[in-house]
C-alpha cells in the first residue's frame, strides 16, 4: 500500500496528513509545519466500532472517521520532505491496521489561513466490518461512556480530541455536546 500511495502523492508538492481525531493529539509522525484547516464534504463521526483498543468484543467502542456530508474542522500537518516515505509508512502503520481495513486513505483539498491544500486524509470504509453507520446520539453516548481496552476508554478519547481541538482554537459544538452526555451517563452509572 505504501509504494501505491505514494505513487499518488505528487512529489512536487508538500505531503500534509490531515487530523480530525486521536490524530491531533498523538500525530506519531515528525512534522514541520501544522494549520488549522478545514475539509468540505467530510465530517467527523463516531462511525468506527471497536472491538481492540479503546473497546473490547464484550463492550464494543466507538472512534471517530472522517464520513460523507458536512465539513470538518481539524488539523494539517506537513510532513518533512527529506524523510517523507519514513513518515508516510508510520501513518499507514498506525491508521491501516485492520484487514479489510477500515479506511480508505484519500487525498481532500483543504482551506486554511494560509491558504488552500492538499492532504492525505483516512475516511471511513463504509464497506469494512468496523463501519457502524450513522449511529442515534443516545447509542455513542452509551458506548462512549461505558468502553474500555487497552488504549483506555471512549471517554478519554473523547475528552483528549476536545481538549486538543480547543486548544488549537476549534471549537466543535457537537463534540462538546457529547462530552456532556458522557460524562452525566458516567456520573449516573456511579451513584
Amino acid at each position: 500500500m505504501l509504494d501505491t500511495l505514494e505513487a499518488e502523492l505528487p512529489g512536487s508538492e508538500p505531503l500534509w496528513l490531515f487530523g480530525y481525531g486521536s490524530l491531533i493529539w498523538k500525530p506519531e509522525i515528525d512534522h514541520v509545519e501544522e494549520r488549522v484547516a478545514v475539509a468540505r464534504g467530510w465530517h467527523r463521526s463516531f462511525c468506527m466500532k471497536m472491538t481492540r483498543w479503546r473497546g473490547t468484543r464484550e463492550q464494543p467502542g466507538l472512534m471517530m472517521a472522517l464520513d460523507r456530508g458536512g465539513q470538518c474542522k481539524g488539523v494539517a500537518f506537513r510532513l518533512g520532505d527529506a524523510d517523507r516515505r519514513q513518515q508516510l509508512d508510520k501513518v499507514l502503520r498506525r491508521e491501516v491496521t485492520l484487514k479489510p481495513t477500515s479506511y480508505h486513505p484519500r487525498l481532500l483539498n483543504l482551506s486554511s489561513d494560509g491558504g488552500t491544500l492538499r492532504a492525505l486524509a483516512f475516511v471511513i470504509n463504509r464497506k469494512g466490518t468496523t463501519y457502524a453507520g450513522p449511529l442515534e446520539e443516545k447509542e455513542v453516548v452509551e458506548r462512549l461512556a461505558t468502553s474500555c481496552g487497552h488504549w483506555g476508554s471512549g471517554a478519554d478519547y473523547l475528552y483528549n480530541t476536545v481538549k486538543n481541538l480547543e486548544q488549537r482554537g476549534i471549537h466543535d459544538s457537537h463534540l462538546w455536546r457529547l462530552q456532556h452526555l458522557v460524562a452525566e451517563r458516567i456520573a449516573a452509572s456511579d451513584s
